[in-house]
């Protein structure tokens, strides 16, 4: 992914919402950029699967659109093309897991979406998690049409084909338990890797899916159960409050991106070795065979 920077070495899109302490330490001529610069710290402990114990106190973001301006700088420094977004904290317990007062929205990477059956390494993973969870893809741009919020009506008539998925998430944090959401939404809201079943526009309704099941298998045993209810009351209602949280920025869902809109079952815990499964009813599976 491109991006326009100043003359300090900061992304153009994320100045409006980096207070003056932030930008000075992100553009700090004599301390070396991993260390001072707390986006280039986010993007070295990805590259190379290490752990952090937090940003930089002095340069943490302070509030949630702080934390996604550096979120936004972060995947710029990273050079790499975005597919999509994740819903993070979709369910009350979720939120209180992580410490968080709502939902986050993070940024899902290109090279982390992958297809159906596929392998996918646990280097480095600090969560060790699999997540069932329910995908979009965008048909049309999802831009404001008025000073009020996107309805729900409003958001899913701009929605293609819907998809099972699998989350393997992941966080840079040692304590991401305890990193707070201003942190959590700058390490892409732990967004991990992706698996994404095969796409369908039938066998779903756009009114709601709140009802729809959703099970998760472990080597072939069945470990969790669930439903769309888990996301936000209903994924619809999560794919909306993300659209109208991104409108809120600034930004919108454009056609051709995917979202996944959070867990409808309880976070599998996962090990090198294992295959996950999801199975979506109407809607198919996916699966993925967890690597070293």
């Amino acid at each position: 992914m491109g991006g326009r920077f100043d003359s300090r070495g900061v992304p153009s899109e994320a100045q409006g919402a980096l207070s003056d302490a932030m930008i000075s330490a992100m553009a700090d001529p004599v301390t070396p950029p991993a260390v001072i610069n707390p986006a280039s710290a986010l993007v070295e402990a990805w590259r190379t699967r290490i752990r952090i114990d937090g940003l930089p106190h002095h340069s943490r973001p302070q509030g949630r659109a702080e934390g996604y301006a550096m979120q936004l700088a972060v995947v710029t420094l990273s050079g790499e093309a975005t597919f999509g977004w994740k819903i993070a904290a979709t369910s009350v317990a979720g939120q209180r897991h992580i410490g968080v007062s709502g939902p986050l929205a993070g940024r899902v990477l290109a090279s982390r979406f992958q297809s159906n059956k596929t392998r996918a390494s646990l280097r480095g993973n600090a969560m060790r998690v699999a997540e069932a969870e329910f995908g979009f893809r965008i048909a049309r741009d999802l831009r404001p049409i008025s000073d009020s919020p996107l309805s729900v009506a409003e958001v899913m008539a701009a929605v293609g084909p819907v998809f099972p998925a699998i989350e393997i998430p992941d966080s840079r944090y040692l304590d991401f338990l305890g990193a707070g959401e201003a942190q959590l939404i700058a390490d892409l809201a732990c967004a991990g890797i992706v698996i994404a079943g095969a796409e369908t526009e039938y066998g779903w309704s756009r009114t709601g899916l709140a009802n729809h099941r959703v099970s998760a298998f472990r080597n072939g045993d069945l470990v969790a159960e669930g439903s769309g209810a888990n996301a936000l009351g209903d994924p619809c209602v999560a794919l909306t409050w993300l659209a109208n949280e991104l409108i809120g920025l600034g930004l919108f869902l454009a056609a051709g991106e995917v979202v996944i809109t959070g867990t409808c079952v309880v976070p599998v815990p996962v090990a090198e070795g294992d295959v996950v499964m999801v199975d979506f009813g109407t809607l198919g599976q996916a699966s993925v065979t967890l690597t070293d």
